[in-house]
């Protein structure tokens, strides 16, 4: 399997983490979403819309690939079932899909390149401002839902998708000044019980071969 990402990218993340917690290996493809590498012909001949994450392997001497950060881990999930991120529990599952999708469509959209990108030209709200006021509702929202159905992790005591989604948004929150642990302790507990596991720390930002030490923003 091969992965198209950018290393900050948390969409791109999140596939990381689950290919690593399943034990796949993967080629890592990275695209340079600061020099424009999204826009590339080439790149666009395989990801149309020009994104990251996209997951590309063979099966049965055809190539496949599929883009889209859930729709990429559904399918591990159902390819790979051993070990589950997806609970067993059918309320269980439920709730690590909530909390997946307020972050995949309810958070991440808001503080995204091109939706920063847009806000800059078209508007004439700070940055920080629009930032700070979206993570600030949405991380608000994740910590009472998290405080309902926590353990060790998101949802009980085993790593799920809503903990895949969680630990990248939380490092964006953190690079933009909307992080305070004391503000939300049960997403801070719940990272700190992550960050404990070699297929986070493995998956983790800073860790991959085009991070950057102080990188723009993107």
């Amino acid at each position: 399997m091969k992965l198209y990402n950018y290393w900050r990218s948390s969409s791109s993340w999140r596939v990381r983490i689950a290919l690593s917690f399943k034990g796949l290996p993967y080629t890592y493809q990275p695209v340079h979403l600061l020099k424009g590498e999204q826009f590339d012909p080439l790149f666009q001949s395989v990801s149309p819309m020009g994104m990251v994450p996209l997951l590309e392997w063979e099966e049965e001497g055809k190539i496949q690939r599929l883009s889209q950060s859930l729709a990429i881990i559904s399918y591990l999930e159902s390819k790979f079932p051993d070990p589950p991120l997806f609970p067993g529990d059918p309320l269980d599952r439920g709730r690590a899909v909530q909390i997946a999708e307020s972050i995949n469509s309810g958070i991440q959209p808001f503080i995204n390149r091109a939706t920063l990108a847009f806000l800059k030209t078209h508007s004439s709200l700070e940055e920080s401002e629009w930032t700070r006021h979206w993570l600030g509702l949405g991380m608000t929202s994740l910590e009472k839902m998290v405080q309902v159905c926590s353990g060790l992790y998101c949802v009980g005591d085993r790593i799920s998708l809503a903990d895949v989604c969680l630990i990248p948004q939380i490092y964006g929150a953190k690079r933009f000044g909307a992080w305070n642990p004391a503000s939300f302790p049960t997403l801070a507990r719940v990272e700190a019980n992550c960050e404990k596991l070699g297929a986070f720390r493995a998956a983790h930002a800073d860790a991959q071969p085009d991070a950057e030490s102080k990188p723009a923003r993107v």
